[in-house]
């Protein structure tokens, strides 16, 4: 082998040599644009250090959250903790408000999706245990809490109720959907327990002691999701307007001007003074209505019994929303 050869033959193996050092390096080195143009696009992946085109195969990173079992995806929904709304108050004594716009409409179509495969035969609570009863023909859906637009809303209608919740000890129950569809009503009811339900879990007491709890809806939230139907009032026998309708017989109330456009040819009043006496709240979506389930002294206040009344035609969805407070 002539000098020359041997000098080519081993200026390749020091090149070599040079490169197998120095490629452990070089993402410290600042030198990929030298290494890219000896072996071509390279890529440094997470906790493996360098990889080579041809030594490792593309890496595609996709990150989906689904919601159970549905095709919600945690990336599709942003909490819009900006939103706003307004109350209106209806009675002061139960307290009872109106509140516009409590729910977007894209947390609506969010929690109806969620909710949708999750509907069953409504049931209510007789003598300790859940039963269907013919008192109640709707349907109804529990709601995961942990579903971020579920957590959304239950932050906007926990921050709504101020102190009335003590924190570390009371806490927002879990929500619920409920649907109507024509012939379907729920008669007169109250939301809160005749005997305080148990909690699953104790509390500590300040002896460091587990001693059992009990609880109460303390309020109730009932928010349109769904309007799309005649018929379909909440009704509530025992409530009574602030101020008396005028004898003039204006309505009591006839929305802004975004409930005006939507009715287009006329303002509906949003609730109304009812043939039997007490007031009725027609459904529109994304505002609720709230009431104090609760006297003072933690019993329950039969004057916010009310009733869905029966739906004449189409669908109504609501959400139910119902805060615990706990008794030691």
């Amino acid at each position: 082998m002539s000098v020359t050869s041997l000098a080519k033959t081993a200026g390749i193996w020091a090149g070599g040599l040079l490169l197998g050092l120095s490629l452990p390096h070089l993402p410290h080195l600042g030198a990929p644009r030298l290494l890219t143009s000896l072996v071509g696009d390279f890529s440094i992946l997470p906790g493996r250090g360098l990889g080579l085109p041809f030594l490792t195969k593309p890496i595609r990173t996709t990150t989906t959250t689904t919601n159970n079992n549905n095709n919600n995806t945690a990336s599709t929904f942003v909490c819009d903790t900006t939103h706003t709304y307004r109350t209106e108050l209806v009675s002061l004594d139960p307290l009872i408000m109106y509140i516009h716009d409590l729910i977007t409409p894209a947390e609506i179509a969010w929690l109806l999706e969620t909710g949708e495969p999750r509907f069953a035969p409504s049931q209510v609570s007789k003598y300790g245990r859940q039963q269907q009863t013919a008192d109640r023909t709707s349907s109804s859906a529990g709601l995961p809490r942990d579903d971020p637009a579920v957590m959304c809303v239950l932050n906007r209608t926990r921050a709504f109720l101020g102190t009335m919740l003590r924190d570390g000890w009371d806490e927002m129950g879990p929500p619920q959907l409920v649907r109507y569809t024509a012939g379907q009503r729920f008669n007169l009811h109250h939301d809160w327990f005749d005997v305080p339900q148990r909690a699953a879990a104790a509390a500590a007491s300040d002896d460091g002691e587990f001693v059992p709890r009990r609880w109460n809806r303390v309020a109730s939230f009932f928010a349109i999701l769904e309007d799309d139907c005649t018929g379909g009032e909440t009704y509530l026998p025992y409530a009574k307007p602030i101020v008396p309708p005028s004898r003039r017989g204006e309505a009591m109330w006839q929305g802004g001007e975004r409930e005006q456009e939507q009715e287009q040819e006329e303002a509906r009043p949003l609730w109304r003074e009812h043939e039997d006496g007490g007031l009725a709240f027609r459904p529109v979506a994304g505002n609720a209505v709230f009431w104090v389930n609760l006297h003072a002294n933690g019993t329950g206040d039969p004057r916010t019994n009310h009733a869905g009344l029966p739906l004449e035609s189409g669908r109504k969805t609501a959400m139910n929303i119902w805060p615990r407070q706990y008794y030691p």
